[in-house]
């Protein structure tokens, strides 16, 4: 599958999404981190050599898209030299920086010299007060807003990263404006997944899951911009529940619009038509090498090491159950959304310790068999 067509992919063959950790390391403290980052480096990280040999792998099964995180990917002084070997490879690159003093405008022109596709910086408030706290560290609201400013100028398309909590829920719509003044290609909005440090902090509830689905929902027919909902695949539920119920004429059309938005806007690294989840359509390689389903579902199957990518992808029995949507649990195991939803089985671990439990964040009651 070339990078251009995700549509053709089996994700039971292949991903469409890699996530690599390149370090842990990161001047922040997140109050939602599902890594409780630290500021050292461990030295057991993947080097530049088994790095690059990972996006080879990576090629090789066809994944469209590599995305470089952390920790703070620009910790690792080869950032730059892993991006232009991916894009080598036929890869679209993205990495999403901590803000911090590591933010530099020659680091940012580094980037786009080495071919990045997209970088996203994180932006969970619409004011410094709240966003400072939720980050640990005074001043990063400032930094976020100048390093959005520095990619622009270096020609970068800018992703921003949320992280919805009960915390910031109730500034919502403040976050929409904002959202809507920084000339982004892309919104990723993550729903809480109490793990790590993020443990600490509380989700919103299902009936907000919905009254956020809503204004996400109208969101889209009001920006340019691609919008995804990350650990919220319910969305999809609600978005074809919503578009039946009115009954128009062209409704399936936009259902179909709404969940893919694979449209490249400004050359975005969009998303995929199918749904994706833990282990179904995406996988996360931590900084040790260790292959996991997601970074919030931190179980490993195997090691890049001395494990292939593709054979854990494709064969471990973890990532075979996670895409097998017969074996979920309670409510998700009978709802007629399972196969386009799933539930966030990241979040059903957190919560309940078994990946394929309900989702435990979902409002919706699918009629129970007889």
């Amino acid at each position: 599958m070339s990078p251009g067509h995700p549509g053709r992919t089996d994700f039971s063959r292949t991903p469409f999404l890699a996530i690599w950790e390149t370090t842990r390391s990161c001047a922040l403290t997140c109050a939602h981190c599902r890594a409780s980052a630290i500021l050292g480096r461990d030295p057991r990280e993947l080097t530049t050599a088994e790095g690059k040999g990972l996006l080879g792998q990576a090629a090789a099964m066809g994944i469209p898209i590599v995305i470089l995180t952390g920790g703070d990917p620009l910790n690792r002084p080869d950032l730059s030299e892993l991006v232009r070997h991916g894009k080598s490879l036929g890869l679209r690159m993205g990495t999403i920086p901590a803000a911090t003093e590591n933010i530099t405008p020659a680091r940012i022109q580094e980037l786009k010299d080495a071919g990045l596709d997209q970088v996203a910086f994180s932006l969970d408030a619409p004011d410094a007060a709240l966003h400072d706290a939720l980050r640990g560290i005074p001043g990063s609201y400032e930094k976020t807003l100048r390093a959005v400013e520095l990619a622009h100028q270096a020609g970068l398309p800018v992703q921003i990263n949320t992280c919805l909590a009960s915390q910031n829920f109730g500034r919502l719509e403040e976050m929409v404006g904002l959202v809507k003044e920084l000339g982004l290609v892309f919104w990723e909005v993550f729903f809480l997944v109490p793990m790590g440090r993020g443990a600490q902090l509380q989700s919103i509830t299902a009936e907000q899951f919905e009254q956020a689905f809503e204004r996400f929902h109208r969101l889209n027919s009001e920006v340019e911009f691609v919008i995804k909902l990350t650990e919220a695949p319910h969305y999809r539920r609600f978005v074809i529940m919503k578009e039946l119920a009115a009954r128009e004429p062209g409704a399936e059309g936009r259902i179909q619009h709404i969940l893919a938005r694979e449209r490249g806007v400004g050359g975005a690294i969009g998303l995929s038509p199918k749904a994706v989840n833990a282990g179904k359509g995406f996988v996360f390689i931590d900084h040790l090498g260790d292959i996991c389903p997601s970074g919030f579902l931190p179980l490993p199957a195997g090691n890049i090491r001395k494990d292939a990518l593709a054979s854990v992808y494709r064969d471990a029995s973890l990532f075979k159950d996670l895409r097998d949507a017969r074996k979920l649990k309670g409510k998700c195991g009978w709802c007629e959304f399972a196969e386009v939803c799933s539930g966030s089985r990241a979040r059903a671990y957190a919560v309940t310790g078994d990946y394929l439990a309900s989702e435990p964040f979902c409002a919706y009651e699918p009629p129970k068999p007889a």
